[in-house]
């Protein structure tokens, strides 16, 4: 049996050699940066619009060159690098395509929620358009394509390139879990946000200047507003690493939001709003700014059940 293997050896030759002429693009290939690989098949005409011969690349330091004052946002989600790129038209005005990639699914779809104003498009994973700006999310990017000027051609010309970049982008991912956990009555269309920082928190819902819950890159947040029998209020689900830093939020957001809470954790604020805050192991599930005791108290067992069950 050895010697029949070793006459054959010779007609093995060739393929072993073109392996390993072959094995260092394999490798290549592999550990491409996924932007470079998703750049490799972006189109380079959309219509009358043409891609400029460079394209620009930022990673989370230099995003500030090129979004000054809005990098801190891309930041906030964990945003890895940025692909901008430029369609010219000597016809029309300029589109700016630009793909962030946030590393995971969940902080692409954080970064989409930050505003969910305007039209509701089947584009992506979830896609808006508003005058002239159009954004989606799609595993681990969030896309952003605009034209400089408004126009009914250069409109067509951003959805038509907004559906060939979705259809270059093959992994999809899935949402954060904890958004499957919101309560589903009087859940206001377009007001879930998903969130890591304070500074992002604010923005939606002014909390306190100081990071009272503790919020940051391994924390899991979301706030939405509810309706329910004219009643409104925002519900915050925050999700911690473990029951030690869960408590310690717990005691930080009584202490600094809620000191006159009863034993129960509700609380009737100056502004006649009521508040309150649950622990339930690793997540806190806190009510805000709302109409009544009765619907607080709902949203607080229905947040609870669902953590749950």
């Amino acid at each position: 049996m050895k010697e029949a293997v070793l006459r054959k050896a010779p007609y093995l030759l060739p393929y072993v050699l073109l392996i390993c002429f072959l094995a260092p693009f394999m490798v290549q290939k592999s550990n491409a940066d996924p932007i470079e690989r998703l750049r490799a098949t972006l189109p380079g005409q959309i219509g009358g619009w043409r891609a400029e011969p460079e394209d620009r690349l930022f990673d989370p330091e230099t995003i500030f060159e090129y979004i000054d004052g809005g990098g801190e946002l891309y930041r906030a989600y964990n945003m890895q690098k940025c692909l901008s790129r430029r369609y010219a038209n000597p016809d029309g005005p300029a589109i700016v395509m630009d793909i962030f990639d946030m590393g995971f699914s969940g902080d692409a779809f954080g970064v989409f929620t930050h505003d969910q104003e305007g039209e509701l498009l089947e584009v992506g994973q979830g896609g808006r358009y508003r005058s002239g700006w159009l954004r989606f999310w799609k595993g681990r990017f969030f896309i952003s394509l605009y034209s400089e000027a408004e126009s009914a051609v250069a409109e067509k010309a951003v959805r038509e390139l907004a559906t060939v970049v979705s259809s270059r982008i093959k992994d999809t991912g899935p949402k954060p879990q904890v958004i499957a956990r919101l309560p589903g009555e009087g859940l206001r269309p377009g007001s879930v946000r998903y969130l890591h920082h304070q500074t992002v928190l604010n923005y939606h819902f002014y909390l306190a200047d100081e990071n009272i819950l503790n919020l940051g890159p391994h924390t899991e947040a979301v706030l939405a507003a509810y309706q329910q029998d004219q009643e409104s209020a925002y519900l915050l689900m925050v999700v911690y690493p473990n029951v030690g830093k869960a408590k310690k939020a717990f005691r930080g957001f009584r202490e600094h939001y809620l000191p006159e809470a009863t034993s129960t954790g509700l609380a009737l604020l100056e502004n006649e709003k009521w508040s309150a805050v649950r622990m339930e192991g690793k997540l806190l599930v806190i009510v805000l700014d709302s109409d009544s005791k009765d619907l607080t108290e709902r949203l607080l067992a229905s947040a609870r059940k669902n953590w749950t069950d």
